[in-house]
């Protein structure tokens, strides 16, 4: 098998050269259970982005949902179906990730309180409105940011 479709350890350049053909050669790898030839260090260091990325994608919807939830709380005369979908399909986005990762669940909480402070200045550049109209802690608990049936009044 020729170095592009077998990376080994001593050829750490193909996993920079050409990342699709490194993956599936280390996918073949471990499939074949040819544990001694596959790069450790790069699959270590995949598998950890693998996982920062499912975690910056569940705490960007936090924050969409969140500042969707801002808005229709401090705009009612504005509310539209537009945020009406944003926040449905941001919830709807976040329990797919819950689902395929559950022990992200956890971290809701905090994700929520890391989140307010970029939702709520979104909120105020798109609403117009000051800052301070905003509470300058999430005012929506995580079960309220997740629960489908919530809507601020």
């Amino acid at each position: 098998m020729s170095t592009a479709a077998s990376p080994r350890h001593s050829d750490p350049c193909l996993y920079d050269e050409d990342f699709y053909a490194w993956a599936m050669a280390t996918a073949a790898l471990l499939r074949q259970q040819r544990f001694a030839e596959i790069d450790i260090a790069h699959v270590a260091e995949e598998l950890e982005d693998m996982g920062k990325r499912e975690r910056r994608a569940l705490e960007s919807h936090m924050r969409n949902v969140t500042l969707h939830l801002l808005k229709w709380r401090s705009q009612p005369e504005r509310r539209s179906v537009s945020w009406r979908q944003s926040i449905r399909n941001g919830r709807i986005e976040i329990q797919k990730l819950l689902r395929d990762s559950p022990s992200l669940t956890g971290q809701i909480p905090q994700m929520l309180d890391d989140e307010y402070s970029a939702a709520r200045a979104d909120a105020t550049d798109e609403t117009g409105l000051s800052e301070e109209t905003f509470p300058p802690h999430c005012p929506f608990t995580a079960e309220q940011v997740l629960d489908v049936g919530f809507w601020p009044e």
